[in-house]
């Protein structure tokens, strides 16, 4: 049954991701690297992980959708559904919001509710990660991987990017 579920949520994945892209990120553009060439950055930055999460999954790049790959090299979730949701969640906890997202909590929640309390952790989680939702991570693709993930993963001053 949740194998039906599931299918019903990437229709609805695949019917509304132009649009998103369209009218929710129509001031974004798209990076100006391709996978191949993530994959020739120095060993541990950021842009490198990237290239190794496209390879490892088998994805290409979506245009303009880029930062949501980051965000989930960031948070440790996976690429299926209900981690998906779950990212959402975090993402919603960090400060996010638009009818996108909320329309994916809502229909997450609606369908695949067995995972209710991952979906409140994820949103305590991204509630205490330092805000990085609104993050053009294009500019950190040279950084070191480990340096910029514990940045976001903590709620503290006390570490610095630059």
């Amino acid at each position: 049954m949740k194998k039906h579920r599931v299918q019903f949520l990437l229709f609805i994945y695949n019917l509304t991701q132009n649009f998103y892209r369209t009218y929710f990120k129509k001031k974004k553009r798209q990076w100006q690297f391709n996978e191949k060439q993530l994959l020739e950055f120095q060993e541990d930055t950021l842009g490198r992980k990237l290239g190794e999460f496209y390879k490892k999954h088998g994805f290409t790049m979506i245009a303009k959708m880029e930062n949501h790959d980051v965000h989930h090299l960031l948070t440790d979730y996976g690429t299926n559904f209900e981690d998906e949701i779950a990212m959402q969640f975090l993402l919603l906890g960090n400060g996010k919001l638009n009818a996108h997202l909320l329309a994916a909590i809502v229909l997450g929640f609606v369908i695949l509710p067995e995972y209710a309390k991952m979906y409140l952790n994820s949103y305590k989680k991204g509630q205490r990660m330092r805000r990085f939702y609104h993050v053009d991570f294009e500019d950190l693709l040279q950084t070191n991987f480990h340096i910029v993930k514990k940045f976001y993963s903590k709620n503290t001053q006390a570490i610095s990017l630059f």
